[in-house]
């Protein structure tokens, strides 16, 4: 059970980000900016 709400969130975000990202380049800043932010809450 837990595993089948792990694959579907996964899913869902995975479908999400896709979606948000026209183009590949789009897809990279994206992936920048999640990077970058992850960074600055590290901090």
């Amino acid at each position: 059970m837990k595993r089948m709400l792990a694959f579907s969130l996964l899913l869902m975000f995975t479908a999400g980000a896709i979606s948000g990202c026209n183009t590949f380049e789009g897809a990279g800043e994206d992936i920048e900016q999640g990077g970058e932010e992850v960074q600055e809450a590290a901090d």
